[in-house]
């Protein structure tokens, strides 16, 4: 009878192995259920090996290899052919949430048919994923950072919107199925500086944490982002990649993620290499999971987490907890599913870097661009004599592609998109005349002739991705990708200098670039300039359709360009007094929200459903807007608070609480309404806790950050009312 219950026992506890179809591979079941019964599967050296960025098969579990780090921050990078959209700060310029969400849409049906085509041929590499560590929501706080390009701006309110959007495209709304999942980056308080980031500690009142640091991040939380991955360096003197504060009492108790945590890559080495919070690998790996990291990208869980399970600084409870949210990422991406019934799984390969998809790119290139000068010489006729294309930014793949971007076999350079467009007829002459960023060796000089025989100079200015990136990325850097002398080359300047001695030649400056520089030189001396960005595979094209006037050019500026770095605090410290629109006195060169157009607009009009509130209340602002010029055109339409004398420390001058773009038609008015609740008018005192003063509340609509400035620079007059709070 004992070696029949013993048989029994055996039985049971086996049983779940040799079934057709075991709960976890059942797709009508619970996700919770299907994760705990494969769980129960599993050795703990099989967990481990699940909890690092290369996943091994388990083939007796039918769990395939698989790569957790991809990218895609505008596009699917490091990959096959996809298209190469604009910078994600282009994306910001546009202001527009709708168009954002259509570019990560375009962005996830690519990625979805190289990942499919890929695993069908047991093809398994790293950025064949489709778990993609994007977007990038950090606050573009100095313009000195060289990776600010990758992010939507310096405000948290439009990095949250615009990040949203861009989460939403990517994960779809199916709901069963991720598209892909989407992780939002560097989590938090990071931006800079590069160099030494690995062992930098930014140091952040609470006030800043959840002013301006935190608050995209929540957003984004809100929104379903399926990861959160975060940052090499440490705040408040804690490594990122181990605050129990930021990741266990914020992310997860505070705001209820529910998704998975992911270390930057090899962060956790420095645990015990240079920054000394653990005595090893095994501590390091200890410390991270206790702290709420789900996985490593690097080589120090597996198979570190083992031997800390060993030795009693974890438990296997914990690894099973870290597992399920992988798990659950995994189950939800369909992938212990069988193809035929994800609807994501066989989406045609035609929408590889199809022509919709470059028509998009084109598109959001246009919205993103930015007019920061014009004297009336655009939109450019296409019927001149000749056109000189200069500059070493003209005829570069660079000043398209920024960082972290994919590769195209159809690339449309600046020069090859004006010379596509102009007359038959018509003279296109081009030389670069000058090298990036260094003075040339041969002192004659061919091109200052060109110019002065010319109708009209397009002189392609600006900085690349060689100058301005990651750390390891910017190879023509001395500042490891940083920006610390803020200014173009000045070789640039030079040349610039020198084709403006003739009065007579005239001088269209387009300026590519993923962050403010120093453009006060420029601006004197071009007859207009135009912010282009790194505008993606159709930039030529779109620089081309606001050069020649087929479209009004549509961005507006989604951080400050300050007059010099002497406006600004040191770049190491992380305090927001006298940083960003929002806390800035100093009169910049171009300021927030700014950005000019082929037409004019007017604001009239404004009015408040109800000009006193209580504090737990709502009411709703309205404003007309009229295109009172010749062109049709787009308008960013923004929304912006101030509040009344606080009690709080340092209160922001003025707060974007609303944005939306609209567009308009010659002569064409339309009335603009916004909605203002309470979370609008909270500030944050020194400890963290929210406050809604009483008090007269300045409300105000316009086309920029409402400061004299933006009406000196040419645009128009914003229009204001007082809300009153008791």
């Amino acid at each position: 009878m004992k070696s029949f219950y013993s048989l029994l026992i055996l039985f049971l506890l086996f049983a779940p192995l040799f079934a057709d179809n075991p709960l976890y591979l059942d797709p009508d079941q619970e996700i919770e259920v299907r994760i705990n019964d494969l769980l129960s599967r599993m050795t703990l050296e099989e967990k481990v090996s699940q909890m690092a960025n290369t996943s091994p098969a388990i083939p007796h579990l039918n769990i395939q290899e698989y790569e957790w780090w991809n990218e895609a921050l505008h596009g699917v990078a490091r990959s096959g052919i996809a298209t190469v959209f604009p910078q994600s700060i282009a994306m910001g310029a546009t202001f527009n949430p709708e168009l954002i969400e259509k570019v990560a849409t375009a962005v996830s049906d690519e990625a979805r048919v190289l990942h499919h085509a890929a695993a069908r041929r047991d093809i398994r590499l790293r950025y064949g994923g489709l778990t993609f560590w994007a977007p990038n929501i950090n606050i573009y706080r100095d313009p000195r950072w060289g990776r600010g390009m990758e992010t939507y701006g310096e405000d948290p309110f439009l990095t949250g919107v615009i990040g949203t959007a861009y989460v939403n495209g990517l994960q779809g709304d199916h709901p069963r199925y991720l598209k892909t999942a989407a992780g939002a980056k560097h989590y938090a308080v990071h931006s800079g500086p590069e160099h030494g980031r690995r062992e930098f500690n930014a140091i952040a009142s609470t006030k800043d944490l959840y002013e301006t640091y935190l608050p995209a991040f929540k957003t984004l939380v809100d929104a379903g982002v399926e990861a959160i991955m975060c940052a090499y360096n440490s705040t408040n003197g804690e490594p990122c990649c181990a605050h129990n504060y930021l990741i266990n009492e914020v992310l997860r108790d505070k705001w209820g993620f529910k998704g998975h945590v992911v270390t930057d890559c090899w962060s956790l080495n420095d645990f015990f290499t240079s920054i000394n919070v653990a005595e090893d690998a095994v501590e390091a790996a200890a410390l991270a999971l206790k702290n709420g990291v789900d996985l490593e990208c690097g080589s120090v869980y597996n198979p570190n987490l083992v031997t800390a399970v060993e030795r009693g600084l974890i438990s296997e409870d914990q690894i099973d907890v870290a597992l399920s949210r992988l798990l659950s990422t995994r189950f939800r991406l369909g992938m212990f599913d069988p193809e035929e019934i994800n609807p994501y799984a066989n989406i045609p390969d035609t929408v590889l870097n199809s022509s919709t998809h470059r028509t998009l790119s084109r598109e959001v290139a246009v919205e993103s661009m930015v007019l920061l000068k014009n004297n009336g010489i655009l939109p450019l006729r296409d019927d001149l004599s000749r056109y000189f294309v200069t500059g070493p930014n003209a005829s570069s793949i660079h000043a398209l592609i920024g960082n972290y971007y994919g590769v195209n076999d159809r690339y449309v350079t600046i020069l090859e998109g004006i010379a596509g467009r102009v007359q038959i007829g018509s003279q296109v002459q081009y030389r670069p005349a000058i090298l990036l960023d260094r003075p040339n060796v041969n002192p004659i000089d061919w091109s200052t002739g060109s110019a002065s025989v010319s109708d009209v100079t397009i002189l392609v200015l600006g900085i690349t991705n060689l100058l301005e990136g990651e750390e390891g990325e910017a190879i023509a850097s001395p500042y490891y990708g940083d920006r610390l002398d803020y200014s173009i080359p000045e070789n640039q300047l030079d040349y610039l200098r020198r084709l403006t001695r003739n009065e007579n030649n005239k001088i269209v400056a387009v300026i590519v670039g993923g962050s403010p520089m120093n453009l006060k030189e420029v601006h004197e001396l071009a007859d207009a300039v135009l912010l282009v960005w790194y505008p993606g595979q159709e930039g030529g094209n779109a620089v081309a359709d606001v050069l020649f006037g087929d479209a009004a050019p549509g961005g507006r500026l989604p951080v400050t360009y300050p007059v010099s770095l002497d406006q600004l605090p040191p770049y190491e410290d992380y305090s927001m007094e006298g940083r960003t629109y929002r806390y800035m006195k100093e009169v910049p060169m171009y300021p927030f929200g700014y950005g000019l157009s082929y037409t004019s607009f007017e604001y009239s009009d404004i009015s408040l459903a109800d000009r006193r509130i209580r504090r737990d209340g709502k009411t709703t602002v309205r404003a007309t807007v009229t295109n009172s010029g010749n062109m049709a055109a787009s308008e960013v339409v923004q929304l912006y608070i101030t509040n009344p004398p606080s009690r709080v420390t340092r209160t922001p001058l003025f707060s974007l609480r609303g944005f939306e773009k609209i567009f308009l038609e010659p002569g064409e008015s339309r009335e603009v309404k916004f909605e203002i609740a309470r979370d609008m008018l909270v500030l944050i005192d020194d400890n963290g806790q929210e406050i809604i003063d009483s008090g007269a509340y300045t409300i105000a609509i316009g086309g920029a950050v409402p400061t004299e400035r933006s009406v000196e620079l040419g645009m128009p007059v914003p229009v204001r009312a007082t809300l009153n709070v008791r």
